[in-house]
């Protein structure tokens, strides 16, 4: 049977009888529709699940005990970060759900030469919100409980240039210098850098080249932004990481 996850922003310890927030005991108890005795997991990012049990249930409220905690040991021991070149609407909440299915640790939403979204401070603050909610959802459905961190959104050179300098650090690119087969593990993991849907402006290539990063083949075909990156993280963690 699968196991009910729901996230708290919150201390948790064995033992502990805590008020669910508003919307963890809205997920659990009007749309998974659980009642007083039910059982549920919870997790707050620390690496362990939190099996509880609802005590009391009321029409915008519950309380949970904390029964037991199990430490999880499924993430991925790649440490992938990814540079996303920011896409509009639900072409990036798909890309970070998926990304953090498949292990990524830390995303950096870029502005690029041809990005086609352009956000102001307002909703810049508004967006990080929305998708630190879909990331966390996505470790929620997932079984991770450690969830990724996502980046303020900032332009391409200082996300490129603020990559630790010891990471393997790759963009997509047909006539790139490496293939998966010449990969091999860096001390500060891996970072992708995948385009805006508009791709790299060749000023934004030059900034990648002198941060640092090369090119990875990956394909003869031209990849849209919601395809490259999820692409490019399946097939390094099939090379270096978990997945295979």
């Amino acid at each position: 049977m699968r196991v009910t996850r729901s996230h708290i922003d919150h201390p948790l310890a064995v033992g502990q009888t805590l008020a669910l927030p508003e919307d963890a005991a809205n997920h659990l108890v009007r749309v998974m529709r659980l009642r007083e005795g039910d059982g549920c997991v919870l997790f707050n990012g620390d690496g362990q699940d939190y099996s509880a049990t609802l005590v009391t249930v009321g029409k915008r409220d519950a309380q949970v005990r904390i029964e037991s905690a199990t430490a999880l040991d499924n993430e991925s021991p790649l440490h992938i970060t990814l540079l996303q070149g920011i896409a509009r609407g639900e072409k990036m909440d798909l890309i970070l759900q998926k990304a953090t299915e498949l292990g990524v640790q830390a995303f950096v939403p870029v502005n690029a030469e041809r990005t086609e979204v352009k956000l102001d401070a307002a909703r810049a603050e508004k967006r990080l919100a929305h998708w630190h909610s879909v990331v966390v959802s996505a470790c929620g459905q997932s079984g991770r409980a450690r969830v990724p961190s996502v980046a303020a959104p900032q332009s391409l050179q200082d996300a490129a240039n603020g990559v630790a300098a010891e990471a393997l650090k790759l963009t997509l690119d047909p006539q790139g210098e490496h293939r998966l087969s010449t990969l091999s593990a860096a001390p500060g993991g891996v970072v992708i850098a995948i385009g805006p849907e508009g791709g790299w402006s060749p000023r934004d290539r030059q900034a990648l080249a002198a941060a640092g990063f090369q090119g990875l083949q990956l394909g003869p075909r031209v990849l849209r932004t919601e395809t490259a990156g999820l692409a490019a993280i399946a097939a390094v963690q099939a090379r270096l990481g978990d997945l295979g």
